[in-house]
């Protein structure tokens, strides 16, 4: 004795995926860190500077992880199929954990390569690092203004807006690191920078990883509370119990839940089901963000006969 229902109250566009509305500042954030990402290889070559080339290697990283993400959305807004009936929307939270992958490969280099420096010291030019350190500072704070908004509503933009966030930080470790030694002399400054640079990559990507595995390991969203799912449906007239009550994410904005509602069969004999799944519908959607609800009504006692139709 089972009936679905799902109402729609996700952030993500009606074409496809939350991540979709935001290919166009993908693409221009991708252009944006190709072209610092040379100019900073230049600047680190000519300028001798560790922190430059540890800022560009970070960037090369960004540009991949663009690069994945904005394939993530070809994939992720294809149609669904007999086979995989959510569409490939998935593909973005794999892009995301990738980016994570990357971003401590990228971390733990840097902070290695720091640690050489301080065991052959180089002479670094500060004048030329300075330079080539604001343009990179410039370039990320653009970069980072794009994708402000997109990145409250879809983890593969948060990753991107965390890695041009960390590139922007770098830059400004740069640029201090350069000043102390044309200031100062003090050669060690750079691999300093370097050291902050990659400290500052590490904690910001394991946050961004934990959401990424959450998603993939199907946890409830962040902002739907179970409990008060359940009061909320056990407060409907005529429900007496609800079990199997599931939420998890597909993908950024697109949060789904499922439940076996027990309601007394004289409330559905005298309601019927169609009012009864419009009582349990409009429930949810006044209290919580949920893109997909599945209801499954049940007389008292059918929870016993699903366990022995299970075996």
């Amino acid at each position: 004795m089972g009936a679905g229902h799902d109402h729609g109250h996700s952030h993500a566009p009606a074409g496809g995926t939350a991540t979709a509305a935001y290919a166009g500042t993908l693409r221009v954030a991708l252009s944006i860190t190709l072209t610092v990402m040379v100019v900073e290889i230049v600047g680190g070559v000519l300028a001798d500077s560790l922190a430059l080339v540890a800022d560009a290697a970070h960037m090369a990283t960004d540009a991949l992880g663009l690069g994945m993400a904005l394939l993530a959305i070809h994939f992720a807004n294809r149609p669904a199929t007999g086979n995989r009936t959510f569409g490939y929307a998935r593909a973005e939270i794999l892009a995301a954990l990738a980016n994570c992958l990357l971003l401590l490969g990228v971390g733990g280099y840097v902070l290695y390569e720091a640690i050489q420096r301080f065991i052959t010291p180089a002479g670094t030019e500060g004048g030329l690092t300075i330079v080539f350190g604001a343009i990179g500072l410039v370039a990320n704070m653009i970069s980072l203004t794009l994708l402000m908004r997109g990145q409250k509503e879809s983890l593969n933009v948060r990753g991107a807006f965390l890695e041009v966030a960390a590139d922007a930080l770098g830059s400004l470790a740069v640029i201090v690191s350069a000043v102390v030694i044309l200031t100062t002399g003090w050669q060690a400054a750079d691999p300093i920078a370097s050291l902050v640079i990659g400290l500052m990559i590490v904690p910001r990507t394991v946050k961004l990883l934990r959401e990424t595995l959450d998603v993939l390991l199907e946890s409830a969203p962040k902002d739907v509370d179970m409990t008060e799912v359940r009061t909320h449906i056990l407060a409907l007239d005529g429900v007496e119990d609800v079990h199997d009550l599931h939420a998890w994410t597909i993908t950024s904005g697109m949060p789904v839940l499922s439940a076996h509602v027990v309601v007394r069969s004289d409330v559905l004999s005298a309601i019927g089901h169609e009012k009864m799944l419009h009582e349990l519908q409009n429930c949810l959607g006044d209290h919580f963000d949920v893109e997909h609800c599945t209801f499954q009504l049940e007389p008292s006692g059918h929870a016993e006969h699903e366990a022995r139709l299970c075996h």
